[in-house]
């Protein structure tokens, strides 16, 4: 931008005129008149250097620009939840795995800088998330997880160690976060022995309480063993051997989050964290407002120096558009308002509400010309136009404010609109206690009470009417019974012999009825149909789940 900058200031300088052609320097400065104002090239050279520096502004120079990037050491972790029907018990209310989907929840928020995988376990173990900093997903994932899946019967977390493992194999330290309630194994040994070999750090928070609970199902039923007693299940505190033996870590769990933080803690001061490099990012300290400041004092300059007669507009102008930039809504009419809103009042004066609508229509920029404009479309018997008017007048000053209010109800009057006219009324009387206002108001609310008497003697007038229907109906329908009964005693006969003939068709029709309907499928009701329409928008969307394959398969004979 600035070459062609460049080139227009050579050329606007270099230009003589017309007396510059044909005089010399000399009889010039013979000719011409000592002027006390800046001369022509240099406030062109003015002109130019302030431009010059407003498109150095808009290039936006900067200083002590440097690259850096984010650096960030976490730690990497895998939080396996118990999913096996045990979890079901509820000494833990509602139940224990209710409880360990809200830990997990705590877990997610506590520990922002840290890596955080998710696994599913029962009899086979399933990878709902695999590691991760994107913690907003990871949230949802788990709010999304229904806890009521059907999983394969048993607790094997031989395979929760494995894909732990797999999981964090790019990773030194391998933390595996158990919420469980034990499991059903006595001994674990082999997964002690896979957790050394491999590393992994395994901690445990024990979702449940040494009292022996029953396994409520969704159906409501509790689990039953073969010969029908209930299963009752507590927690298995062997699953302390595996946590102590791996070098990491058992606790009870708490209402709070005192746990999951000694946890975390712990974790923090064992792991060696890996680091993770985020995107580069740049730094530098911003300096277009010098130029841009220097452009605007020139440019006073240069404008200071113009001829009186060229000064005087511009500095006009100047204030116009300031003014304008500033509020529009604080103009006032300018001065060529003046002589339409004389107009306007002079017409409206002389009872030409018609003319002064229009003139008064052209001025809109105050409150009281818009009332104007309302009062005369009001005397034009334009209500609705007016009423609209009326509302637009926003104004701080009260007897306008009263004045508008007791012509919206006046507005409202003519329009037959009486409960509007009567709030507007009682506005107005609250800014200003007026005579006028308040017998508009008493006869207002007489009319109103009127036609609420009428309407309650019509009412009244109605009912007796319906009474009286009622009493002749009844009189017609037992006149209608005595005949219906005459005339029954007199068929009776006749349809006896005719029953005993259509017994027999009967019958074999029904035999007929009941066969297609057997065949035709059932419809549903209409509380049916809420009632599933409901269970369906309470349905939470589906979670992908990966199976991880085992090289131990649970053979416990524990169906929970």
């Amino acid at each position: 931008m600035l070459i062609p900058i460049f080139l227009l200031m050579f050329l606007i300088i270099t230009n003589k005129d017309s007396f510059q052609k044909y005089f010399s320097k000399d009889i010039l400065e013979k000719l011409s008149v000592s002027n006390r104002y800046m001369g022509k090239t240099t406030r062109n050279i003015l002109m130019f250097i302030s431009l010059i520096l407003m498109i150095i502004a808009l290039s936006r120079p900067v200083m002590n620009e440097k690259e850096q990037s984010f650096e960030q050491e976490v730690a990497s972790i895998v939080i396996a939840i118990d999913v096996s029907k045990s979890m079901l018990a509820n000494d833990i209310y509602p139940n224990r795995l209710t409880m360990a989907k809200q830990k997990l929840l705590n877990i997610i928020e506590e520990s922002k800088q840290n890596a955080l995988a998710v696994i599913l376990f029962a009899k086979s173990s399933f990878i709902l998330s695999p590691v991760t900093q994107d913690f907003n997903s990871l949230k949802i994932l788990v709010e999304n997880l229904n806890t009521g899946m059907n999983f394969d019967n048993g607790s094997n977390i031989f395979s929760t160690l494995e894909a732990t493992n797999k999981l964090l194999k790019d990773y030194e330290n391998k933390n595996l976060l158990l919420l469980t309630d034990g499991g059903n194994a006595t001994s674990y040994e082999k997964e002690i022995e896979y957790a050394k070999e491999n590393k992994i750090n395994v901690y445990t928070i024990a979702i449940a309480t040494n009292k022996a609970s029953a396994i409520k199902l969704d159906d409501g039923k509790f689990l039953t063993k073969e010969d029908g007693s209930i299963v009752t299940v507590a927690l298995n505190e062997n699953i302390k051997k595996l946590s102590l033996n791996t070098n990491g870590g058992y606790i009870n769990y708490s209402i709070n989050n005192s746990d999951l933080k000694q946890i975390l803690d712990d974790i923090e001061q064992k792991s060696v964290k890996k680091q993770i490099e985020s995107k580069k990012f740049k730094t530098y300290t911003e300096l277009f407002y010098y130029p841009l400041a220097l452009a605007i004092f020139i440019l006073f300059i240069a404008f200071s120096s113009l001829p009186k007669f060229l000064s005087k507009k511009v500095t006009m102008s100047i204030i116009v558009l300031s003014l304008f930039f500033i509020s529009t809504n604080d103009l006032r009419a300018f001065e060529f308002d003046f002589e339409t809103i004389k107009k306007a009042n002079k017409a409206y004066e002389n009872n030409n509400f018609e003319k002064a609508s229009k003139n008064f229509d052209k001025v809109l920029n105050t409150p009281e010309a818009r009332y104007n404009y309302a009062n005369s479309l009001y005397k034009e018997k334009k209500y609705k136009e007016a009423l609209m008017q009326y509302k637009n007048v926003t104004t701080s000053n009260k007897n306008l404010e009263y004045k508008k209010l007791h012509n919206m109800g006046n507005s409202y009057v003519k329009l037959n609109d009486l409960e509007n006219a009567k709030k507007m009324y009682e506005n107005a009387l609250k800014i200003q206690a007026d005579k006028e206002t308040r017998e508009n108001l008493e006869k207002v609310q007489d009319i109103l009470d009127k036609i609420k008497k009428q309407k309650n003697k019509d009412n009244q007038n109605q009912k007796e009417k319906k009474k009286n229907q009622d009493k002749k109906e009844q009189n017609k329908e037992n006149q209608d019974k005595k005949k219906n009964q005459e005339d029954n005693k007199e068929n009776q006969k006749e349809d006896k012999n005719q029953e005993e003939n259509s017994q027999k068709n009967e019958s074999s029709q029904q035999q007929k009825q009941n066969m297609s309907q057997s065949q035709k499928p059932k419809e549903l009701s209409d509380l049916e149909e809420k009632k599933w329409l409901e269970k369906l928008e309470n349905k939470k969307s589906p979670v992908l789940l990966k199976k991880v394959k085992t090289k131990n398969e649970d053979t416990s004979s524990n169906p929970w």
